[in-house]
């Protein structure tokens, strides 16, 4: 019998890298009532100052930790609201699409475009959270090969 190596390679092999999330907006505690609300966010941990600025929140989403804050603008740190606007795009995978689009929209989201079933076998809901923070609320409709997405890609954009 052959013995198993894999738990060694594993535990000689260097740390993988980490990717932690951190949103910066303005009126971070409000945010964390937002999505926990909306989207079941769990809170962790949040740190704050004497005059009630939020210096660090984490919650468990989707299987992640996302962090939160207020904005620094001190320290150059600022949110998309003071920003002009969204620079990245959060996709969080759902059971009811449209449902939770609804929470969102009912709790100050606002619905980008309208819920589609997208060519990538995707139903759809992009909102802009009351923070100014992108959102794709999507659920696993169709099961698409990466050939039949690449075909119905190019016929979408007239290729």
């Amino acid at each position: 019998m052959k013995p198993d190596t894999t738990a060694a390679m594993k535990k000689d092999a260097p740390p993988q890298p980490r990717l932690g999330i951190q949103l910066v907006m303005k009126n971070a505690t409000a945010a964390l009532t937002f999505y926990s609300q909306v989207f079941g966010a769990e809170e962790r941990m949040r740190l704050v100052e004497p005059s009630g600025r939020l210096g660090h929140a984490e919650l468990l989403l989707g299987g992640v930790v996302l962090s939160i804050a207020d904005e620094y603008p001190e320290y150059g740190i600022v949110g998309p609201q003071s920003r002009g606007g969204a620079t990245s795009l959060l996709n969080l995978s759902v059971d009811d699409v449209d449902g939770m689009a609804q929470r969102a929209i009912a709790a100050g989201a606002v619905l980008e475009r309208p819920i589609t079933d997208e060519f990538y076998g995707d139903r759809v809901a992009h909102i802009q959270d009351p923070f100014g923070h992108r959102w794709s609320l999507s659920k696993r409709i169709e099961e698409v090969s990466p050939e039949e997405m690449q075909r119905r890609f190019l016929k979408m954009v007239g290729g």
